[in-house]
């Protein structure tokens, strides 16, 4: 295993850290690696009609669902589906896909095809397709695929330039679904590898294998693999890592299945520390949850909330400010405060002008102050919500499963702007690139662009 790593100047690193791609892309899921969802984009839409195409800059049909968030950079906007739209006839049956549209005017471009899993739901849950958002630099896309394949691509094309195996190379056993959205720091690929239970949600098919792994971007190569979760594991892993420089020090955070997060050390995989999220007489399922949100970095801390699988419905959860300059078990040391009105969440932060929003599967949005953890204020969008705030040009935006996209003002006051519906659920994140916003909701990609 190689522990040589390639990494940019700290001072360029620092300036990729504060949840601004610093371009008018939206390169990765979070847009930096850190996944604090923030958009530095002017000129965010606050008016749209779907019916009326008023606003609509151009809609391109996915598959029959879509869960993988988009990215747009390069040219190109990337989505994960499934095959049920037929772009290319000669593919038959239910298959993984990643879709290529270009930016400019939705014309599809091209698209990557996975085969399913022979094992069938228990890894690769039937019409699920790719919900990996794919992260992308230069010429060269990065994403997983319904096989826990980790592909890198030329994103002209979508020609496969390398794929590391992670069932076959580091023993990994997805359940229901691989999903992991890549992080991409130096010279390095950061992905979650999804390892999980068997169907019968009582064993531990693969205990020894990571949580996490980083690969070498350019040649796929397994650089490190991060500490197995082993029998702990309650359920899936279908978090993603964020990257980001912590007390001087590049950490890969890992929301993991036993409902610890963790840090590691970029560099060589070295833990760092370990944050439990569960009250200690926590019982699972009724009281201990997994994680499924993707950790935030932001100003040395760490920012996450516990949930379930959405199947599971609702009921308590925690959310928590970590102080991740703190070394070893820091459950107590690291805890900078807990928030216990959120229910069970799986969805990621954005925090912006001293406001953190953060949402909950039940369908409230919860602004609090991210120093002290304070409730500023609440909304209810009277729906489940899947997908996370994202904060583009003084607004927040939201979508839930009733296909309502909510448009809040950003700040410490509630101000609800307006509400439109999408024609069926948004299970997705509304991502800001370019002068448009992309939402999609169950088979559909909007841009939309204009006040």
């Amino acid at each position: 295993m190689s522990t040589r790593y390639l990494l940019l100047p700290l001072a360029a690193c620092a300036a990729l850290t504060a949840g601004d791609p610093g371009t008018a892309d939206w390169p990765m899921w979070g847009g930096t690696a850190d996944r604090n969802m923030v958009s530095p984009m002017k000129g965010a839409p606050a008016t749209w009609d779907v019916a009326k195409k008023t606003n609509i800059k151009w809609v391109a049909t996915l598959g029959s669902q879509a869960y993988g968030n988009p990215t747009v950079a390069g040219g190109v906007v990337l989505v994960g589906t499934n095959n049920e739209a037929n772009k290319d006839p000669k593919v038959k049956g239910d298959k993984g896909v990643l879709m290529a549209f270009r930016e400019s005017d939705g014309q599809f471009l091209y698209q990557i095809v996975s085969d399913k899993l022979a094992s069938g739901r228990v890894n690769d849950w039937p019409y699920q397709g790719v919900a990996s958002s794919p992260a992308i630099e230069g010429d060269l896309g990065y994403y997983v695929n319904n096989r826990a394949e980790v592909v890198c691509f030329r994103i002209k094309d979508g020609s496969v330039v390398w794929k590391f195996d992670m069932m076959a190379e580091v023993g990994t056993y997805p359940h229901n679904l691989a999903n992991s959205s890549p992080a991409i720091w130096g010279g390095m690929l950061y992905v979650s590898t999804s390892n999980g239970q068997d169907d019968s949600h009582a064993h531990i098919p693969s205990p020894k294998a990571p949580a996490v792994i980083a690969l070498d971007k350019k040649t796929g190569k397994l650089s490190w693999a991060g500490k197995p979760v082993g029998e702990k594991i309650l359920h899936g892993q279908w978090s993603s890592p964020a990257v980001g420089i912590i007390g001087g020090v590049p950490q890969v955070v890992s929301a993991e299945g036993d409902g610890w997060v963790r840090g590691y050390e970029a560099a060589t995989g070295k833990l760092l520390w370990e944050f439990d999220t569960n009250p200690k007489d926590s019982v699972w399922p009724k009281t201990r949850n997994e994680l499924i949100s993707t950790p935030v970095i932001h100003d040395n801390r760490v920012y996450i909330a516990n949930g379930q699988d959405p199947e599971h419905g609702e009921g308590v959860g925690h959310l928590y400010a970590i102080d991740a300059t703190k070394r070893g078990d820091i459950t107590v040391s690291g805890r900078l405060w807990h928030y216990d009105k959120i229910r069970r969440s799986i969805s990621t932060a954005a925090v912006h002008d001293g406001v953190l929003y953060y949402a909950d599967f039940s369908g409230f949005l919860h602004a609090l102050d991210p120093a002290t953890g304070k409730e500023l204020w609440i909304h209810d969008m009277l729906a489940a919500v899947w997908g996370s705030p994202s904060v583009v040009d003084g607004k927040v935006y939201l979508g839930d499963e009733d296909g309502d996209v909510a448009i809040l003002q950003a700040g410490k006051t509630k101000n609800v702007l307006g509400e439109i519906n999408m024609g069926s659920s948004v299970y997705c994140t509304p991502v800001a690139a370019g002068g448009a916003l992309y939402i999609v909701n169950r088979n559909q990609l909007f841009a939309i662009a204009g006040n």
